[in-house]
C-alpha cells in the first residue's frame, strides 16, 4: 500500500503530524488511522472472498492483481516459453528464409546446367483490348458491366 513512499516522505509526514496535532493527540490519531486502515483491509478481503465464492470453484486461484494491464501482459505475453524475445527475433530474421531461397536457386541452376538447354514455352498472350459483347439476341448490352 505504501510501497512508493520513501523514508524522507515518512519523516515529513511524522513532522507535519507532530506540528498539527501536538504530542498529546498524535498517538491517538495514529491509533484511529491504523484502525481505519485495518477496517478497510478487512472489508476489501471480505469483498474479494465473496466475489471468489460467487465465481465458483474453477476461479479459486483467481487474483485481482491479474486484471492489471501490466500484470496481464507480463503473464500472458512476456512469460510464455514459446513466445519470447528470442523466438520473435528468430521469426523476424530473414537469413533462414534467404538461405533456403538461395539453396533452391542453386539447385535449380545446377539442375538446369546438367539438363540440355531447352527454351521455356511462351505463355499465351492475353488481349487487353475491350471487345464488344452482344446479347444472345444479337443486340449490344444496354450498359457496360465492366464500367460499374
Amino acid at each position: 500500500m505504501f510501497a512508493d513512499v520513501g523514508p524522507l516522505e515518512l519523516v515529513t509526514l511524522a513532522a507535519m503530524g507532530f506540528l498539527l496535532f501536538g504530542p498529546e493527540r498524535l498517538a491517538e490519531n495514529i491509533r484511529s488511522v491504523s484502525g481505519f486502515v485495518r477496517k478497510v483491509r478487512a472489508l476489501s478481503d471480505e469483498a474479494r472472498d465473496e466475489i471468489r465464492s460467487e465465481l465458483g470453484p474453477e476461479f479459486k486461484d483467481f487474483e485481482f492483481e491479474d486484471l492489471h494491464p501490466k500484470t496481464f501482459v507480463r503473464r500472458h505475453v512476456l512469460d510464455r516459453d514459446d513466445f519470447g524475445p528470442d523466438e520473435v527475433r528468430d521469426a523476424l530474421d530473414p537469413r533462414r528464409e534467404l538461405t533456403r531461397t538461395a539453396d533452391a536457386v542453386r539447385e535449380a541452376l545446377t539442375g538446369a546446367a546438367e539438363e540440355p538447354a531447352r527454351r521455356p514455352a511462351e505463355p499465351a498472350r492475353t488481349s487487353l483490348a475491350k471487345e464488344a459483347r452482344a446479347e444472345p439476341g444479337g443486340t449490344p448490352p444496354a450498359f457496360d458491366p465492366d464500367a460499374t
